[in-house]
């Protein structure tokens, strides 16, 4: 027996096996208590019963525990008591400690490495009696952890466990976050709590990007004015690099950094022009955008300093993958470098993507030589390039499948793109490796996973949150659980449930919205802002700065920045709309013609709160769009014959860099 709603495509998952027979009402009430895991473990056993949460709840462990599950053991018992307030008593969990209560019990067979490949597996088995967490390492366990507080359920007589058997491990063993915090510095603190939400989706690799034409955020004591001259003052020490690492560790998070040359290069160039293909000076770049500054691949200066930049990071990033970058290199100053095009001359190298080639053989050499592998963007990927390097595929999943029958190793990131502020059903049903990809048994192997990309051209760390979170726990879960799992209904339930567990983490994706509209209204009533944000999403793709109005120091403050990419009220609407479509009911009905209402009843508040709120007048013709709107549909539901095509234009219509996400669900009705 299985649960379509949430279970009905896990093949695995079987209801009852091992324990006692469940009758229907158990089964439903029994399957509740499993809705909103997030990722979807791979094989869950449901039993009956449930293993009751008192204060005095407490952990054992063997003696042999490493101090990395001691701490994380501590962390899940101080969020348990945050989420039921029982005051445990167990204060800290410490080695060889034997709880008397019934409460968890971990076993683990070593300390696990934070390495590529580690197993990650566990095994969780929750009875009436006692909750027992097995695990080869104790990186498993602490995910087996992140399972269990996600199976914490509450009724009448308090809070419990459900009775069950949960056996799982990660589908990919690559399931990574890349944090851009070279076009916006991005303070340490935005990197740990992230690093935090990244653990309690099981995602397993920061990829942290240092350098772009807006900054060089990385010190560099070799050559200190790449830093200096190159940050505006905003940078990471070694000791705060190192302290990333050691927290992400403690996690079961590797990280490794991205310096991406020869382009995306300008930060590098102010402190040091000489490494330029054509003279300077330079200026750290204030705009968004493709630029020509690039380093000069025939100039030993620039491999002396690479050489010197990427030893030290060496030491400070153990990890054994080194992101070059590679990306979006045009040319134009090779082509315009007389000195360049003699060398390319002298040496027979035919065109740019040649000489790149050149350039990244060279490197290749120096992080060989400091036992790294090479990892860069598609761009690397040339015919004579060997294949001890990794192919990072941003542009499309057939250079990752060429990559793979070529003989390199890959990982995706096309299709996650979260700073394009698309919908989290479009990054979820973005497969690595879809059964009917064209690679045999060999060629799969070297698909490791995939990569979720937070670019930051257009986040601070106020917003950054919100853009990260929570679809990228969808993205999680696609590179963790079954092929199978790919019901986005379902999706969206458990992700609204997983985003506020984020927040006890220390995330600000939900509080930061409502604090930056007050600020922008200039008080406590945002209701009539609230109103109209839930329906407009921010314009995607690079649609938001066509007209290049923003730069660096631009104001990240209003309505596209408290907009979301998955609109709440909007995404609720559309659903209505589909239903009452299908079945007329007329509850459906009823729900629709209260959300129409309101938005008609929204537009005189929100003039109001303008009055007093200038940087929101803007956003007066979109409010009027949505007014319009939701009269003709109330109209055409009241059975009268409207003529809107001139209301759905302006509707359609971008404002204030956002756009209204009901327009096509109304266009359905007025046409039904």
């Amino acid at each position: 027996m299985k649960n379509t709603r949430f279970f009905g495509k896990l093949g695995s998952l079987i209801l009852g096996l091992g324990f006692v027979p469940l009758n229907q009402a158990s089964v439903v009430e029994a399957e509740a208590a499993f809705e909103n895991l997030m990722p979807v473990p791979q094989e869950v056993k449901i039993g009956q019963g449930e293993f009751r949460v008192g204060k005095e709840f407490g952990i054992s462990i063997g003696a042999d525990a490493s101090s990395r599950l001691l701490s994380a053991s501590s962390r899940f018992l101080r969020r348990l008591d945050g989420r039921t307030g029982l005051f445990l008593q167990q204060d800290y969990v410490e080695a060889g400690e034997a709880h008397e209560a019934p409460g968890l019990e971990i076993a683990t067979e070593r300390a696990g490495e934070v390495v590529l490949g580690e197993d990650e597996s566990y095994r969780l088995d929750i009875s009436a009696e006692g909750i027992r967490l097995a695990a080869s390492t104790d990186l498993g366990a602490m995910h087996g952890m992140e399972t269990l507080l996600q199976l914490l359920n509450a009724d009448d007589k308090g809070y419990y466990f459900p009775v069950s058997k949960i056996n799982d491990a990660p589908r990919f063993p690559w399931r990574g976050l890349m944090i851009d915090s070279a076009r916006h510095f991005m303070p340490l603190d935005m990197i740990k709590r992230n690093l935090d939400g990244m653990a309690a989706v099981k995602l397993n690799v920061l990829h942290w990007h240092l350098t772009e034409d807006q900054g060089f955020r990385a010190e560099v004591k070799s050559f200190p004015r790449l830093h200096e001259m190159g940050s505006d003052g905003m940078f990471y020490t070694q000791d705060q690099m190192r302290e990333i690492v050691v927290y992400a560790a403690e996690r079961g998070i590797r990280v490794y950094p991205e310096f991406d040359v020869p382009g995306h290069a300008t930060a590098w160039l102010v402190g040091h022009p000489e490494m330029a293909s054509m003279p300077g000076p330079y200026e750290i770049e204030r705009g968004w955008g493709i630029f020509d500054p690039t380093l000069d691949p025939t100039n030993e200066r620039v491999y002396e300093i690479l050489e010197a930049v990427f030893t030290e990071m060496a030491a400070i990033f153990p990890d054994e993958y080194f992101h070059i970058g590679g990306d979006e290199n045009e040319g134009h100053h090779w082509d315009a470098s007389e000195h360049i095009q003699a060398f390319m001359k002298e040496r027979g190298i035919a065109d740019n993507h040649a000489l790149q080639s050149h350039f990244n053989k060279r490197i290749l050499k120096v992080l060989t030589k400091l036992d790294k592998k090479m990892i860069g963007w598609d761009e690397i990927l040339q015919p004579d390039m060997p294949t001890n390097i990794m192919i990072h595929s941003w542009r499309g999943r057939d250079a990752m499948v060429a990559a793979a029958k070529d003989g390199y190793t890959s990982i995706l990131s096309n299709g996650y793109y979260i700073d394009l502020m698309q919908p989290a059903s479009d990054h979820y049903l973005v497969d690595p490796l879809p059964s009917d990809i064209e690679l045999d048994a060999e060629q799969r192997k070297r698909v490791f996973g995939g990569e979720a990309t937070m670019w930051s051209e257009h986040v601070t760390n106020e917003t950054v949150d919100s853009r990260i979170w929570p679809r990228t726990a969808a993205i999680a879960e696609r590179l963790w659980s079954a092929e199978e799992i790919n019901d986005v209904e379902d999706m969206y339930r458990r992700l609204d449930t997983i985003s506020i567990q984020l927040e006890e983490l220390g995330l600000t994706h939900i509080r930061n919205r409502e604090m930056m509209m007050r600020r922008l209204v200039g008080g406590y009533d945002v209701k009539a802002l609230r109103t109209l944000a839930d329906v407009v999403e921010p314009l995607k793709i690079y649609r938001r700065n066509s007209d290049l109005s923003y730069r660096s120091f631009s104001p990240y403050t209003l309505l596209p920045d408290i907009a979301v990419a998955d609109a709440k009220d909007a995404r609720k609407f559309n659903t209505l709309v589909d239903g009452f479509l299908k079945t007329k009911h007329k509850a459906d009905e009823a729900a629709i013609r209260l959300m129409l209402e309101r938005w008609v009843d929204n537009h005189v508040a929100f003039e109001q709160i303008t009055e007093g709120a200038p940087a929101l007048r803007e956003a007066l013709l979109l409010s009027k769009a949505l007014k319009e709107l939701s009269e003709v549909a109330l109209a055409s539901l009241n059975g009268k014959e409207v003529e809107a095509d001139a209301v759905l234009t302006r509707a359609r219509e971008p404002v204030a860099k956002v756009e209204l996400q009901v327009v096509d669900a109304v266009e359905r009705i007025l046409t039904r």
